[in-house]
Formats: C-alpha cells, sequence, structure tokens
C-alpha cells in the first residue's frame, strides 16, 4: 500500500498511483503541514530567461504613453528638419522614404516582439492559474480535514454522552 493511498481514496476518490503531480504536490504539503503558496512573481520570473525579460521591457516601453509621445516628437522633428529647416541639402525630402523605411523596420522588430510578451502573458496566466488551483485544493483538503477531526470530536463526545446517560440510567434503576 503507498503513502498517500487513504488519503487519496477519500478525498480524490482514486488511489495514489493514479494523481497527478499537482495533486500529489498538494497532498504531500498537506500531510506535512508545509504552506502551498509563494509570491508568483518570483517564481514566474525565476524561470524566465534573459531574452523573454528583454522582450518583455521592450514591449512595456513600446506600449506606453512616453514612447507614442516621444516617437511624435521625433516625427514632427524629421518632419520640420527635412522640409523648413533643411530645404535644400535635406537628407529625406518630402515624401520622407527613408523615414517610411526606418517605420517600416521598426514595425517588423516591434510587433513579433509585442506577440512574444503577449504570448508570455498567456503563459503567465496559465501558471498563476495553476497555482490558484493548487491553493484552491490544498484548502479544501484542510477543510475536509478540519471537518473530519470535528467529526471525530463529537462523535467522541456522544459516546461518551450515551456512557454517561447509560450509567446514570443504571444508578437511577439501583437506587429505586
Amino acid at each position: 500500500m503507498k503513502p498517500f493511498d487513504d488519503a487519496s481514496q477519500i478525498l480524490f476518490g482514486k488511489p495514489s498511483d493514479q494523481l497527478d503531480e499537482t495533486e500529489r504536490e498538494v497532498l504531500l504539503h498537506s500531510r506535512e503541514g508545509r504552506i502551498l503558496s509563494e509570491d508568483r512573481n518570483v517564481a514566474y520570473q525565476s524561470k524566465q530567461s534573459p531574452g523573454e525579460r528583454v522582450a518583455d521591457a521592450i514591449a512595456r516601453v513600446g506600449g506606453s504613453w512616453t514612447f507614442i509621445i516621444s516617437f511624435l516628437v521625433f516625427l514632427f522633428i524629421w518632419t520640420l528638419a527635412n522640409t523648413i529647416l533643411l530645404t535644400k541639402d535635406a537628407f529625406d525630402p518630402y515624401p520622407f522614404i527613408f523615414l517610411n523605411l526606418v517605420l517600416s523596420m521598426l514595425a517588423a522588430l516591434q510587433a513579433p516582439i509585442i506577440m512574444m510578451s503577449q504570448n508570455r502573458q498567456a503563459s503567465r496566466d496559465r501558471f498563476e492559474a495553476s497555482k490558484d488551483y493548487e491553493v484552491n485544493l490544498k484548502a479544501e483538503i484542510e477543510l475536509m480535514a478540519l471537518h473530519h477531526k470535528i467529526d471525530t470530536h463529537f462523535v467522541g463526545e456522544i459516546a461518551a454522552l450515551k456512557m454517561e446517560i447509560l450509567r446514570l440510567h443504571e444508578a437511577l434503576r439501583n437506587r429505586m
């Protein structure tokens, strides 16, 4: 018989060899009285590679108002410089073909980075959902254990009261 067979049969309705990794881990934490919850940000960030962290930072900057406003200022200065200030020797005269190339290259690089960041956000959401499931499962196991303890305690008290009633009944019968 495996160490978790009784508990797994009672709590999950299946033998311990049919428990998945999460159920086994939660049962172990519960049996040992260890805390299961953890700081999800630290846990998730510890699993990220340096490239993923850089991509998230680029996506964070590229999707901010600071980036949008500063990029609009850059476009305004570029246009102003090439139409008014450098009328004779403009390095990118109207219709701003070089600016168009720069913008296309920026979009070509920025879009996949933002998509990678969104994919990681979806992965993070799944990670957090699995942690929520683990914590909820452990809470449910602990509640069931408390109910069992209370039920056992009440059954013991009822048995003791029943014995006391029988003893009192016997004492009354002997006095009559």
